[in-house]
Formats: structure tokens, C-alpha cells, sequence
């Protein structure tokens, strides 16, 4: 595991414990140039999407890991937040709909297996 996935499966986590919905992260390193991971997360309102995206800047600056650039914070519909080999995205979920990242970026084997709140998974009583 390179130290941009582990990035990338940090911030993962941290979307999941702050309650971001339908949390995806693509490996696109072999896509384009533009970074190694995308991470792509829903948002149930503006607030949420900002609160995710704090959360974010804050707990990364603190591991060592500041924010490069960042984009769409003030509307709170799509945020972007560019961390060089890890760019996050965190949408309201129509704004997500809309935009379909998944579509342009997944192409089938890329998408790496997380592991999030498996203590709300129903099957496992």
C-alpha cells in the first residue's frame, strides 16, 4: 500500500465516522496524471457537505497532510479538496447524481475495497 492510498483510506474513515454517505475511492493512477486516488463522498445538506469538508482540512493538517487548493466550499453543493496525489470530492447527493464521477473514472478495477462502519452492518446481528 503506497502512502497515498493510506491517505486516501484515511480520509475515507474520516468522512465515515462524521456520517458522509456512499463513500467511494478510486485509484486512477493509471488514468491520468492529475492525482493517484479521488475520493468521492455524499453530503445530506450543505451543512453536512461543509462539516465533511472540515473535517477533513483539520485532521489532515494535523497529521501533516495540508490542503493544496480547494474549490465550491461557500455554496456547500460540491466541495473539492486537492491534497496533490489525493483530490476529495464531497457533493450534496443530486449535485453527485448530476456529475456521475464514478462514471468517467471507475473502470471497473479501480475501486478499492473499504471496510466502514462494518459495526452497522445488519448481517452481522
Amino acid at each position: 500500500m503506497t502512502n497515498y492510498e493510506e491517505m486516501a483510506r484515511t480520509i475515507c474513515t474520516l468522512l465515515d465516522k462524521k456520517l458522509g454517505k456512499n463513500i467511494v475511492c478510486l485509484d486512477i493512477q493509471n488514468l491520468t496524471v492529475i492525482a493517484d486516488y479521488f475520493v468521492i463522498c455524499s453530503g445530506r445538506n450543505p451543512a453536512q457537505v461543509k462539516a465533511l469538508y472540515d473535517e477533513v482540512e483539520d485532521k489532515m493538517a494535523q497529521a501533516g497532510h495540508p490542503m493544496l487548493r480547494s474549490e465550491g466550499y461557500s455554496e456547500g453543493r460540491w466541495a473539492v479538496m486537492d491534497f496533490g496525489s489525493v483530490i476529495v470530492h464531497i457533493f450534496l447527493e443530486q449535485e453527485r447524481e448530476f456529475y456521475h464521477l464514478e462514471r468517467l473514472w471507475d473502470n471497473g478495477d479501480n475501486r478499492l475495497q473499504l471496510h466502514l462502519d462494518e459495526d452497522a452492518d445488519p448481517a452481522k446481528g
